[in-house]
């Protein structure tokens, strides 16, 4: 891909183009070779068993509690942990994926990942919980970051967006996973018993789907041009990257763009953590739900997202990155807004849904502008955009906690409106039309 800025009514933005015309690339559907299609699978089935292994020990966490004797303070602080092991992980994924390849990353750190769930579930103490989580977010830091990566070398074969799919393909896995662990937890299946069969199950899959990756370096299939406009890209003319101070490997001007990007997904990260954390918690306090109505506030986020990322390609490839995810933006701000102005169980549910909706192909976008930034090291810039988006689940969750203790969680939750004013602001480093590579 090729990045330009281009001068719209509100100024310059900056954008990903092609050098030829992807109108026609997309009605023509040029055959896809067979390794990709078949890298595609074994990618979407790693995306699936990401999401299906940690969901699948959610609806465990009662019974965790209750065996190690944990209060509801101790609990918190042991999960809330979790994301410090991503945070420091994630900065060495890109120098993995450059040494070992973002294929061989990926799948080994998701086995490493199914290991240290099945340490969770055989946790017998706060420290040993504490610790076996930020392991498990470790690994899925560096598992989330590469797979994307390889991810987007798939898409490149295609000649089209299909990075969507990919998180559909999570969103489905986690909603399985979740059915398993309840499952599990309805018939009484030891916790123990429930790690080794995951840790079987998934772990097999995972390396099963080695062998289906691409092959090669990871920039076997960048050809990205930087151009300051139209005629610079017709002419294939390459701007040098202007002299100065580099961190990173990236200019100043190239990280503020990664740091947009990371912006955007901080703002989708949180909104996902509404529905996750805090939806079952304001179902029961504003309407006294019944449990399972409680927790469908979650399922309504979830499933609309999952929707919204199986059908998100055949949007992107119409309208560009930018134009969904403002349109996601305004959905969700709206959806959340109408339920906290005239809450009911329905209009919550509609409200969840809206936000699920509308921040359903951020990450893929995020990603996909992150790995084709001029300038930027390769496998750098998504790093970069993972590392942030898992500062957002950080950092949300206690900010939320604050002030619906200082006021009432629907109070609180007016931060979901506030994220989809965020997403607005920074949605100029997203892509403004669909150009996915050659």
């Amino acid at each position: 891909m090729n990045q330009g800025c281009e001068s719209g009514p509100d100024g310059p933005e900056w954008s990903i183009v092609n050098a030829h015309d992807t109108s026609r690339d997309t009605a023509l559907r040029p055959d896809v070779p067979r390794d990709a299609r078949l890298a595609r699978w074994a990618i979407s089935l790693l995306f699936f068993l990401n999401g299906a292994s940690f969901c699948a020990i959610l609806p465990r966490y009662p019974e965790l509690v209750e065996s190690i004797g944990l209060s509801n303070t101790a609990f918190g602080l042991a999960v809330g942990l979790g994301p410090i092991g991503g945070l420091l992980s994630g900065l060495f994924a890109a120098r993995l994926m450059g040494r070992f390849g973002s294929a061989r990353v990926a799948v080994a750190a998701q086995i490493i990942a199914s290991t240290s769930h099945l340490l969770v579930y055989i946790a017998g103490s706060w420290a040993w919980l504490a610790i076996s989580l930020a392991l498990a977010m470790a690994a899925d830091a560096i598992t989330d970051i590469s797979m994307n990566a390889h991810g987007m070398r798939v898409e490149r074969r295609y000649r089209r967006s299909i990075m969507n799919s990919y998180h559909g393909w999570w969103s489905l896995g986690a909603v399985a996973g979740g059915l398993l662990g309840a499952g599990a937890a309805q018939v009484g299946l030891p916790l123990w018993l429930q790690g080794v069969m995951g840790l079987v199950l998934f772990g097999t899959l995972a390396a099963g789907s080695f062998r289906f990756m691409l092959t090669g370096p990871d920039s076997t299939e960048r050809a990205t041009i930087p151009v300051a406009g139209p005629s610079a890209a017709s002419a294939g003319e390459v701007p040098a990257e202007p002299a100065g101070l580099r961190i990173a490997g990236m200019s100043l001007r190239a990280l503020g763009l990664v740091a947009a990007l990371g912006m955007v997904l901080v703002f989708a990260g949180s909104t996902e953590d509404a529905g996750s954390t805090w939806g079952a918690l304001f179902m029961r306090e504003t309407f006294d739900a019944t449990p399972f109505l409680a927790g469908m506030a979650f399922v309504a986020l979830q499933g609309a997202q999952t929707v919204g990322r199986f059908t998100g390609d055949a949007v992107v490839d119409r309208l560009g990155d930018r134009a969904t995810a403002r349109l996601g933006a305004v959905i969700g701000a709206a959806g959340m807004s109408l339920a906290l102005l005239l809450p009911s169980p329905v209009t919550a549910m509609i409200g969840f849904a809206a936000a699920g909706w509308g921040v359903a192909t951020l990450f893929p976008a995020a990603f996909r502008a992150a790995d084709d930034l001029p300038g930027v090291p390769q496998g750098v810039g998504i790093t970069v955009v993972g590392w942030m988006a898992r500062l957002g689940f950080f950092l949300t969750p206690p900010l939320v906690g604050a002030l619906a203790d200082a006021l009432t969680l629907r109070y609180a939750l007016w931060m979901v409106p506030l994220y989809a004013l965020g997403i607005l602001v920074f949605s100029g480093s997203l892509s403004s039309r669909r150009a996915v590579a050659r």
